[in-house]
């Protein structure tokens, strides 16, 4: 491939992982050039990583051999991609805040190319507020992400979200970002989030979908090299780096929108579009009185999913369907393809925490099969089904067997 990394490693008991990371990297002939902060050389040394990686590692911010002609600026530019493993909850802080007072900090604040981080930490300190914060700016800066993963932590009994991923995964996600992404030159829609159909100025009806599936999905086919379109219900999410994000409320906004998109190749309804509005909103507020609870009638929703399933020549080569369900799960999402005239719907079982949560585990049902997938991250959802995608998008020559 003939690529370069630069790979901070991070001050993390994961940090014996990224030894593994750059052996994988340069079984894809991707070169490694390695920058350790001074936390993690208290977990792996530099003369391993440098044994490893076939050069010298950087430690040092004020190194007088390589900072005469600006050392951590060639660092920053010498390289294809920059991924960063582990990424520690300060070390993400300090990115997030524009902070560069080590050599790792300087060349991420100074470089101009595609960062990949790995977290990996606690999962009290994942699900902390702050550190939640600070994943959203990465995100909404443009740095790309693998992990975190659920998994057994070094402290004892201690187990959740926060295990760095694998270094397979990592080496993935980094070629994915090195090379054209298969679904370069497609066009996608995905819509997400929930509507919210008004009732008076003051109340609505709507639902429980945090739209973070949706958004995992767009960023995915846009690290894939996707045009991306998102078509996004009211959500407190940052646009994902490289899409395009139109803001809609209710379903028929949605619905004008999403055909507004149109031509495309594929086309992801992830939205958790409320069925039914009422059939009048009411001007001012509606308030309580002596005559009771008000009633309120309702008229259906307009179904974006099979108007886009039926647009003819205009409907997308792919359309996929998701159904939330709390029982028969795979029989009411095959009824769902039957009915909307989908080519594939993503069934997953809301019973639970998952419209909220931080993972999913869903069933890809196409005409002729269904598949169960394990639960994982939403981030890890989203990338397998992008590259389900590109790889039902390709020429058929080219697809896998």
């Amino acid at each position: 491939m003939s690529k370069r990394v630069l790979l901070i490693i991070g001050g993390g008991i994961a940090a014996y992982k990224s030894l593994e990371l750059i052996r994988r990297l340069k079984e894809q002939g991707v070169a490694a050039r390695v920058v350790m902060t001074d936390a993690a050389q208290r977990f792996v040394t530099p003369l391993a990583a440098g044994a490893i990686a076939g050069e010298r590692v950087f430690t040092d911010l004020f190194d007088q051999a390589q900072e005469f002609d600006v050392g951590h600026i060639r660092l920053a530019r010498e390289c294809d991609l920059i991924v960063v493993a582990p990424a520690t909850a300060d070390f993400m802080a300090k990115t997030a805040n524009g902070l560069a007072n080590d050599l790792a900090s300087a060349v991420l604040l100074a470089t101009d190319k595609p960062v990949l981080m790995a977290p990996a930490m606690n999962p009290h300190m994942w699900a902390n507020a702050a550190t939640q914060r600070n994943f959203a700016q990465l995100q909404s800066d443009g740095v790309r992400f693998v992990g975190p993963n659920r998994g057994e932590m070094a402290e004892r009994g201690e187990a959740g979200i926060g295990r760095m991923a694998e270094p397979e995964e990592i080496r993935d996600a980094a070629l994915a970002l090195l090379r054209d992404g298969p679904l370069k030159g497609k066009r996608a829609l995905v819509t997400a989030g929930p509507t919210i159909e008004a009732i008076d100025p003051v109340r609505f009806l709507s639902n429980r979908s945090s739209g973070k599936q949706g958004y995992a999905i767009a960023a995915a086919l846009a690290e894939l090299g996707a045009d991306v379109t998102l078509v996004s219900g009211p959500t407190n999410l940052a646009t994902p780096h490289g899409v395009k994000r139109i803001d809609v409320e209710s379903a028929r906004d949605m619905l004008a929108a999403s055909e507004a998109a149109l031509p495309l190749d594929v086309a992801i309804m992830v939205a958790a579009v409320a069925d039914w509005r009422p059939t009048k909103e009411a001007k001012g507020k509606i308030k309580k009185d002596a005559a009771g609870v008000p009633a309120i009638a309702l008229q259906e929703n307009p179904d974006i999913l099979a108007t886009l399933s039926k647009a003819g020549k205009k409907r997308p080569k792919l359309v996929i369907g998701f159904a939330a369900e709390t029982d028969q799960i795979e029989e009411h999402a095959r009824a769902k393809i039957a009915k909307k005239g989908c080519d594939w719907i993503v069934a997953n079982d809301v019973s639970g925490d998952v419209m909220g949560g931080a993972e999913n585990q869903v069933l890809l049902i196409t005409k002729d099969k269904a598949e169960a997938w394990p639960r994982m991250a939403k981030d890890a959802v989203a990338r397998k089904l992008a590259e389900r995608i590109a790889g039902e998008l390709a020429p058929k020559g080219a697809r896998k067997k």
